[in-house]
């Protein structure tokens, strides 16, 4: 099958193995540059866009955040209508679309400007969480504001785009799930994986390591099924939850919806039987999906870094991904997953190269 890959970041580049690994061909489209690119290689082909999706049997992607004439030029080969793709990508129509569902998620209310924010503050008495209705990640695109602070100053900044505001969550833990659905419909699913961000960027994930309970787990599962047999959903799709409550009275409340493989699902490169991208590309190509062998994996981001230590390439535990980007402080240049036993041993590990792996902010 002839696969183009809309985005050609380190996820768009890590589908493109997937692709080579199950035989088929793929290229890449750069959405920054406008150009398309061929696997593994900055160097542009001799092909326009058109000429790139007429070659191609099916259309995917690698992020989200493409603009709306790409998305309108492609969508006749996307394996999902043009519609569902742009109500999971505003986190406007994203939430109430939860809602619809019965899929519980933080308080929220819509607003289109600057005004119309200000008057959500001003009759607000809660601690909230400003979000742009598009783009954003990493932090960016994101507010607090809780009362007594300015309202004119933040509504003027945080209100320049359409957006929501959100109740301010007391969770007990970040947590994702990383699930994919095929055209049969048929569901697999990795474990609750637990994220720890700092400065509102992933720093590591554990995964596979029983910390949470069956019960969470499979209702983590239900909202996944319940969201994507709704929009006929095929492939990778990622959902972050916040953990509420305590002991049997836990609860999960949705914070983002994610339509494709997810950071938070790299640990799956070294502790799964068939990782997410290898998962994605079975979907839409309709390669049967395997049962789903796990073991207790720690992933931690290589963040604004000049290169990974010698000691991790050398280390037996430690499964090294150089993403081959220019370094500049908060952005991803890559990961190393490490095999653990147990969650406390993978918190050792993160505490022990976090630091060292990561520069969030600009120094000076």
């Amino acid at each position: 099958m002839k696969i183009l890959i809309l985005g050609n970041g380190q996820l768009g580049q890590m589908l493109g193995k997937a692709v080579i690994q199950q035989g088929h061909q793929c290229i890449l489209y750069s959405d920054r540059l406008e150009q398309v690119m061929a696997l593994g290689s900055e160097q542009a082909l001799s092909l326009s866009l058109e000429e790139a999706q007429e070659w191609a049997d099916v259309v995917t992607w690698e992020h989200e955040h493409l603009p709306d004439e790409l998305v309108a030029q492609c969508h006749d080969k996307f394996l999902l209508k043009a519609e569902r793709f742009t109500q999971l990508t505003d986190r406007r129509t994203q939430k109430a679309l939860c809602d619809e569902l019965s899929i519980p998620t933080s308080p929220w209310q819509a607003f289109e400007t600057p005004q119309q924010l200000e008057e959500i503050l001003a009759n607000t008495r809660k601690a909230v969480v400003i979000k742009s209705a598009r783009g954003g990640y990493d932090g960016k695109g994101q507010w607090r504001w809780q009362p007594g602070k300015d309202i004119s100053a933040i509504a003027a900044e945080a209100g320049q785009r359409p957006g929501i505001v959100e109740d301010m969550i007391g969770f007990t833990d970040e947590v994702s799930v990383v699930a994919a659905r095929d055209h049969h419909g048929e569901q697999r699913g990795y474990p609750l994986t637990l994220n720890i961000h700092k400065d509102g960027i992933l720093t590591y994930s554990v995964a596979g390591a029983n910390r949470f309970s069956e019960q969470l787990e499979a209702l983590a599962q239900q909202y996944h099924h319940k969201l994507t047999d709704e929009i006929d959903y095929v492939g990778v799709l990622a959902i972050e939850f916040f953990v509420v409550g305590e002991g049997d009275e836990q609860q999960l409340l949705v914070n983002e919806v994610a339509p494709r493989v997810h950071n938070s699902g790299h640990w799956t490169m070294s502790g799964a039987s068939c990782d997410q991208f290898n998962l994605h590309i079975r979907c839409i190509t309709g390669i049967p999906l395997p049962d789903l062998l796990v073991a207790p994996t720690l992933m931690i981001n290589a963040i604004g870094i000049e290169g990974l230590p010698e000691v991790l390439w050398e280390a037996s535990a430690a499964d090294c991904h150089w993403y081959g980007k220019q370094a500049r402080a908060g952005r991803k240049v890559g990961h190393v997953n490490f095999m653990v036993d147990t969650s406390e041993r993978a918190e050792k590990l993160a505490n022990q190269w976090c630091d060292e792996l990561q520069v969030l902010v600009a120094k000076g």
